[in-house]
């Protein structure tokens, strides 16, 4: 059976890119150009460490350290750790979602949803790859990861195109599942620990879709 549309999807849009960057609004308006200024420049930092010793090894010191501005600054900025990954991985992650969201098919909108849905998963578990050191750090916190803009924006996206399909499943529960078998954390175990191949698991992933798909 199908379900309504998921209540963590519908509150963004999914026509439109979201970015996963921590807000502050307890900031001033007067004080917001100097803080995103700021900001950027201590992600600029963040960035040039990650790439220099891996997104593993970055720590809020070290990036306070480097920006030659007080740990405080940076706590204020990101809020911990986890905040600074996520920030980090914006610019990556808007770059996967315009891909899926106003991208060439088969992964953008001019494919048909059954052929959009196949392209998903390799696309995702592929740009994860290319970017592993970030998206692991960063999901390091599941609540954060999965209350994040970014992630509800995935979620609303995969359970669509299940709608569209007239899928006879619970969409949103569905939706979830679906994600879970791309988490980075689980690809990363069965490449690394179990030796399968990037090959395998996007097999895995079409099989997956062609239980699910129906015609419309």
């Amino acid at each position: 059976m199908t379900e309504p549309f998921p209540p963590s999807a519908a509150v963004h849009d999914v026509s439109r890119r979201v970015d996963l960057t921590l807000c502050a609004p307890e900031e001033q308006p007067r004080l917001r150009a100097d803080a995103a200024r700021n900001r950027t420049r201590l992600l600029e930092v963040a960035a040039k460490l990650a790439t220099e010793r891996g997104a593993a090894n970055v720590t809020m010191e070290a990036v306070a350290c480097a920006a030659q501005v007080g740990k405080g600054t940076v706590f204020r900025r990101f809020g911990d750790r986890a905040g600074l990954m996520l920030a980090l991985l914006d610019h990556h992650e808007q770059q996967l979602q315009a891909a899926f969201l106003t991208g060439p098919p088969p992964l953008g909108p001019d494919a048909p949803a059954a052929e959009r849905l196949r392209a998903f998963g390799p696309a995702v578990m592929r740009h994860e790859q290319a970017n592993r050191d970030l998206y692991l750090a960063a999901n390091a916190d599941l609540r954060r990861h999965f209350g994040s803009p970014a992630y509800h924006l995935r979620v609303g996206h995969v359970a669509l195109l299940l709608r569209q399909l007239r899928a006879d499943v619970d969409t949103a529960l569905v939706a979830h599942t679906l994600l879970g078998s791309l988490e980075i954390t689980l690809v990363e175990h069965l490449l690394a620990q179990r030796e399968m191949t990037m090959e395998r698991l996007e097999a895995g992933w079409y099989e997956l879709v062609a239980r699910l798909c129906v015609e419309a």
